[in-house]
């Protein structure tokens, strides 16, 4: 059972607010905070979080969150987790077109339709639906073909999943996309497909499969790893500051008393 403390923290973090994304951040102005990490405190009202609207990080995950239309105004916004989340529509981060990484496993979306919304993130390189690490997953997952159309909707993509896809997000394989569905739409446009002549195919069979190697495990490890030392850093420059502050007040307070006569 939970306990009362547990209990009134969590209505207290039930929206994001203000004088939380001070508290966390440590920075006055909200348009100043670049990195945000706010897991696993109740979340479900996101609140003024689209004032900060210089985010690059932002980590949302473990919470409670249904409706991402705060998020709509980060626009220079980078990498987003919102894993373990309640999430059913991704419409409003449509607008986040600068997004290259994105966590969206654990979640309610449930068919391939609330993905397209995403088609405008031109940028995002790596999306994630599934973490068989925490047995995270979305119902769209139980469809068989939507690894397929992510990778058709995303040509730039790398990862997916966690697991990098080989061959894409290269000029070289677009170009080869590009003259085959040309190819393509020429000879349906003509009437039926005739019989073609034995010829060996652009990219050979398999080179555009989702593999896993030890490879990703070790780039999914550094990136976890550069996050964190991207906090520490942050933290560092928070404390330094308050420890300057704290001096500075420190030999104002000491300074001997001056008398007009």
């Amino acid at each position: 059972m939970e306990t009362k403390r547990e209990k009134e923290q969590e209505t207290e973090f039930a929206k994001i607010t203000p004088v939380l994304l001070k508290s966390r951040t440590g920075e006055f102005d909200l348009e100043s905070v670049l990195f945000l990490k706010l897991r696993s405190l109740g979340i479900c009202d996101l609140g003024c979080i689209g004032e900060c609207t210089n985010l690059e990080r932002l980590d949302l995950s473990g919470n409670n969150i249904t409706n991402l239309a705060p998020l709509s105004s980060l626009r220079r916004l980078l990498v987003l987790n919102l894993s373990a989340n309640r999430i059913t529509s991704l419409e409003p981060i449509c607008s986040c077109d600068s997004i290259q990484t994105l966590n969206v496993a654990g979640n309610l979306i449930s068919s391939i339709e609330n993905l397209y919304c995403l088609k405008s993130l031109r940028k995002l390189e790596s999306i994630r639906l599934k973490d068989n690490t925490y047995d995270y997953s979305n119902p769209v997952c139980k469809n068989s073909s939507y690894r397929n159309i992510l990778l058709e909707m995303f040509p730039n993509i790398k990862v997916l999943d966690g697991e990098r896809v080989v061959g894409r997000g290269s000029d070289l394989y677009q170009l080869c996309k590009d003259i085959d569905d040309i190819i393509k739409a020429g000879i349906y446009r003509n009437g039926p497909l005739p019989e073609l002549p034995d010829c060996k195919p652009w990219i050979e069979d398999g080179f555009l499969d989702i593999k896993t190697s030890s490879n990703t495990i070790i780039e999914e490890a550094y990136k976890q790893f550069s996050d964190i030392l991207h906090e520490c850093r942050l933290l560092n420059n928070r404390a330094a500051h308050v420890i300057s502050q704290t001096e500075r007040n420190l030999s104002i307070k000491n300074m001997p008393k001056e008398y007009a006569v």
